[in-house]
C-alpha cells in the first residue's frame, strides 16, 4: 500500500514538475504574450489561454495514463494535482513579474527585464486574469487542475467519447486559429452573410464553436468514418472500381476548382506546398527508399533554379533565350548530372557521415552561387533578374492560381514516376538496400548503381521545383537557396512517414503550409517545428501517415519489448 501511494505521489509531482517547466518555459520565450491578443471563440478564449493551459493538459494526461490501472477516481485526482502543480512556477512567476520587474522599473538597482524582457506587466496580466497576485493566483492554479482534469479524462474516458471530444475539440480551436483563411473561402462562394453567422471579428462566434463541437462530436461518438469503411467492405469488386473511379473524378474536379475556391493568397500558399510535395517526394526516395541520408538537398533545388534563370533570363545574364517550356527539360538534366557527380565520392559513406558530407555540399554550392568568382555566369550576389513566367498556348501563367495548376502538374508527374518506382525491381533493390547493404550486395544488388539512380532520380525532382519556383518568382538570388529548405524537405517526409507518398503531401501541408498561413506568428515558426517533432517522435514515430511495411515494423518491434517487459516483470 506504501508503494502505491508513493508511486501515486512521485507521478503526479513528476508530470506536474515537466509541465510547470513547459508553462514557464512558454511565458520566459514571450508566446503566451504574443499570443493572448489573438482570439480563438469569442472575446474570452484566446490562442495564449490555449498555450497556457497545454502543460496541465498534458501533465493530467500522462500522470492518468501512468496510473490507469487504478480507479476512476484516482487517475481524475492525479490529473487534477498534476495539473494544478503544473501552474507552481507561473505562480512563482508572477511574483517575480511584480517584484522584481514592476518596482524595479519604479527605481530599484536589481532590474531583472533588462536580462528577461519577456516578464512584463503584459504577461502578469494575463496570468492573474486581472484579479491582482492572491486572488488571480487562485484562479490560475483552479484552472490548471480543472485542466488536468480534462487531459486525465482522454485516458480514462471510453473510446467513443475520447475520440468525439478530440475531434470537436481540434476542429473548433483549427477553424478559430484560420478564421480568416476560412472567411476568404466562404466570402469567395455567398460573400459576407454566412461569415457573420460563424466569425465575430477574427473570432470564432461562441453559438457557432458550441455547434461545430457538437456535430464533430457526434460524428467521432457514433463512427461515422468506421460505418462508412465497413459498408464499403461490403461491395462487390466492381462496385468498389466503379466508386473509385467517381472520387478520383471528383478528385480531379476539386484540385481544378480549388485555386479559384481559396483565393489568391491560399492559391499562393497552394503553389509552395505543391513546390515542397515535389521537393518531398524526390528526398522520399534518396532518404526513403534506399535510406541515405542527404542534407544537402537545397543544392539541386539550386541547381534547377539557376539553370532556368540561365537559360531564359531577359536580363543582363540571358544569353540564350530560350522559353520556360525549352529550359525546363535542361534544369531537371542539370540536376541529374551533378546527383551523379555528388553521388560517386559519397558511395561507401553511410549514416552520420553521409549527412555531414551532403550538408557541406548543400553549403558549398550556395557560397560558390554568391562568390565573385561565378559572377558572370549567375549573378553572384545580385543574382538573376528578369526571369519571365511561363506560356501556355498564348496564356501568360502570371497569377498564383495559374501557377498553381503548373506546381500539381508537377506534383503529379513526381507522384506517379516516384509510385511506380517504388514498385518496380529498382525500388525493391533500394528497400533491400536500406534495411541492410551488406546483404542486399551478398543479394547482387549492385550498390553504385543502385546509389547514383537513387541520388539522380531524388535530385531531378530537385530541379524541376527549382525550375518551376525561378519562374514564378522571376528573380533568384543565393540567400532564396539556404540551408532551412533541406531541413525542411527531410523535416516534411520524417514527419508524414518515411516512404510514404501520402505522408509526403500531410507532411508539406502540416510544416509548410500551415505557417504559410500562420504568418502573424512566423516569430515562432521554428520553435514549433521543434515541438512537432518532439511530440511526433513520441507519439507517433512512424509518421502521421507512415508506410504500411514501417508501420509493421515498428508495431512487429513494439510488441517485442511490451513482450521482453512483461517476461522480466513476471520473472
Amino acid at each position: 500500500m506504501n508503494i502505491l501511494k508513493e508511486n501515486f505521489r512521485t507521478t503526479m509531482l513528476r508530470f506536474g514538475l515537466v509541465g510547470s517547466i513547459v508553462a514557464l518555459y512558454l511565458a520566459a520565450v514571450g508566446m503566451i504574450e504574443t499570443f493572448a491578443p489573438r482570439m480563438l471563440i469569442g472575446t474570452s478564449i484566446t490562442l495564449g489561454h490555449v498555450f497556457l493551459l497545454l502543460a496541465a493538459v498534458g501533465s493530467g494526461f500522462f500522470s492518468a495514463r501512468e496510473l490507469k490501472e487504478h480507479s476512476l477516481g484516482i487517475t481524475a485526482t492525479a490529473g487534477f494535482i498534476s495539473g494544478a502543480v503544473s501552474s507552481l512556477f507561473l505562480v512563482i512567476l508572477t511574483f517575480v513579474i511584480q517584484f522584481f520587474v514592476i518596482q524595479a522599473d519604479q527605481g530599484s538597482i536589481f532590474k531583472l527585464r533588462e536580462m528577461f524582457v519577456n516578464f512584463s506587466p503584459t504577461l502578469l496580466e494575463f496570468l492573474t486574469f486581472g484579479k491582482g497576485l492572491i486572488l488571480g493566483n487562485i484562479l490560475l492554479i483552479g484552472l490548471f487542475g480543472i485542466m488536468g482534469v480534462l487531459g486525465a479524462s482522454f485516458s480514462f474516458l471510453p473510446k467513443r467519447i475520447r475520440k468525439g471530444w478530440i475531434n470537436g475539440l481540434a476542429w473548433v480551436f483549427g477553424i478559430g486559429l484560420f478564421s480568416e483563411n476560412v472567411g476568404q473561402i466562404f466570402r469567395e462562394f455567398n460573400g459576407t452573410s454566412l461569415n457573420k453567422l460563424l466569425f465575430t471579428g477574427k473570432s470564432l462566434n461562441p453559438i457557432a464553436a458550441l455547434l461545430i463541437f457538437a456535430i464533430v462530436f457526434a460524428a467521432g461518438y457514433y463512427g461515422v468514418k468506421t460505418a462508412t469503411n465497413n459498408k464499403w467492405k461490403t461491395f462487390s469488386p466492381d462496385q468498389q472500381k466503379q466508386g473509385r473511379l467517381i472520387f478520383t473524378v471528383l478528385g480531379i474536379l476539386f484540385l481544378v476548382a480549388l485555386p479559384w475556391m481559396v483565393g489568391l493568397f491560399l492559391s499562393q500558399a497552394l503553389f509552395i506546398i505543391g513546390m515542397y510535395v515535389m521537393m518531398g517526394l524526390g528526398l522520399n526516395i534518396v532518404v526513403g527508399y534506399a535510406g541515405l541520408l542527404d542534407l544537402g538537398y537545397v543544392a539541386f533545388f539550386a541547381f534547377g533554379a539557376y539553370t532556368m534563370g540561365i537559360l531564359t533570363s531577359t536580363g543582363e545574364l540571358g544569353r540564350v533565350g530560350f522559353s520556360f517550356w525549352a529550359a525546363l527539360p535542361f534544369a531537371v538534366l542539370a540536376g541529374v548530372l551533378w546527383g551523379l557527380l555528388l553521388g560517386f565520392p559519397v558511395l561507401r559513406m553511410r549514416g552520420d557521415y553521409l549527412a555531414i558530407v551532403t550538408l557541406g555540399f548543400g553549403e558549398i554550392i550556395r557560397i560558390m552561387a554568391l562568390s565573385n568568382w561565378l559572377a558572370p555566369l549567375g549573378g553572384g550576389a545580385q543574382g538573376i533578374l528578369h526571369i519571365p513566367q511561363p506560356e501556355l498556348f498564348g496564356l501568360v501563367l502570371d497569377s498564383p492560381q495559374l501557377m498553381y495548376y503548373l506546381v500539381v502538374l508537377g506534383a503529379l508527374l513526381a507522384a506517379f514516376v516516384t509510385i511506380r518506382l517504388r514498385d518496380s525491381r529498382l525500388g525493391r533493390q533500394w528497400m533491400a538496400m536500406r534495411e541492410d547493404e551488406d546483404v542486399a550486395e551478398a543479394m547482387g544488388i549492385n550498390l553504385v548503381q543502385t546509389k547514383l539512380l537513387a541520388f539522380s532520380m531524388g535530385a531531378a525532382f530537385s530541379s524541376l521545383a527549382g525550375a518551376i519556383f525561378a519562374a514564378r518568382i522571376g528573380n533568384i538570388f543565393p540567400h532564396s537557396f539556404n540551408i532551412l529548405i533541406s531541413m525542411n524537405a527531410i523535416s516534411l517526409i520524417i514527419v508524414g512517414g518515411l516512404g510514404s507518398i501520402p505522408g509526403v503531401i500531410v507532411g508539406a501541408i502540416i510544416l509548410i503550409g500551415l505557417p504559410e498561413m500562420l504568418r502573424e506568428f512566423a516569430e515562432y515558426r521554428l520553435l514549433m517545428y521543434g515541438f512537432l517533432l518532439i511530440i511526433m517522435m513520441i507519439a507517433k514515430p512512424e509518421g502521421f501517415w507512415p508506410e504500411k511495411r514501417r508501420r509493421q515494423e515498428l508495431k512487429d518491434e513494439r510488441d517485442r519489448q511490451l513482450a521482453s517487459q512483461t517476461a522480466e516483470l513476471e520473472n
